[in-house]
């Protein structure tokens, strides 16, 4: 019994890491719009806090958001081990969260007159580092899509339609929200910054939902 109990803490304390990662990433970011000089949430993309002196700062909340998504991603296969969603969901959610590491690492090409002294237009072509950027970020996205499909299946199949529901609105929502901010480019930071809410507190809540059953699993 002591054992079990010791088990099912550690899990809680890895779940927590996923409650408190989409709160603590945008907290970070809502911050930093307002304090970096000639960042603007309409037009700059969240990811362009990497640029520039402070740069280091939204890099290491995109390495801080990741590596909680990973610790949430241990906690969900330990808690699920065997069961439905244990395996896939949580590998999904844990590449969603090297990810993110990923983005922090390699930078978006400035432009769009941030930091200061960048070209006024948006880059015509993309440096590696953007690309490998781009790439991270969206592979992250995906797999948070793939994973809302997974759960939504397992919380239809235990009947919880309320959550299935949830996930799946989260699956066509995000998405669609990007589609959206790529052909506004007047508020393109805002819609996507929206679609990262939805999506990257999607993370937070299944992980408190998992949490709250992890604290009645003992």
């Amino acid at each position: 019994m002591v054992t079990n109990k010791r088990h099912m803490k550690g899990i809680r304390l890895l779940l927590m890491c996923g409650v408190v990662s989409a709160p603590l990433f945008y907290l970070a970011a809502i911050i930093q719009s307002f304090t970096r000089v000639g960042f603007d949430i309409r037009r700059h993309a969240i990811s362009t806090l990497t640029l520039g002196d402070a740069g280091w700062i939204q890099s290491a909340n995109f390495f801080i958001t990741g590596s909680l998504a990973v610790c949430a991603a241990i906690g969900v296969w330990r808690l699920l081990r065997g069961r439905m969603g244990g395996t896939l969901g949580s590998l999904l959610i844990g590449i969603y969260g090297i990810g993110m590491i990923l983005a922090g690492l390699f930078r978006p090409d400035p432009g769009l007159s941030f930091p200061p002294g960048a070209p006024a237009e948006i880059p015509t072509s993309m440096s590696g580092h953007a690309a490998l950027h781009s790439v991270a970020f969206f592979t992250a996205f995906i797999c948070l899509i793939a994973a809302g499909i997974v759960f939504a299946r397992r919380f239809a199949v235990q009947g919880e339609r309320g959550w299935s529901i949830y996930c799946i609105a989260s699956c066509i929502v995000a998405p669609v929200l990007i589609m959206i901010g790529s052909s506004i480019a007047s508020w393109i930071g805002v819609i996507m910054g929206c679609a990262g809410i939805v999506a990257f507190g999607w993370v937070s809540v299944l992980a408190a939902r998992l949490r709250a059953e992890a604290l009645v699993a003992v």
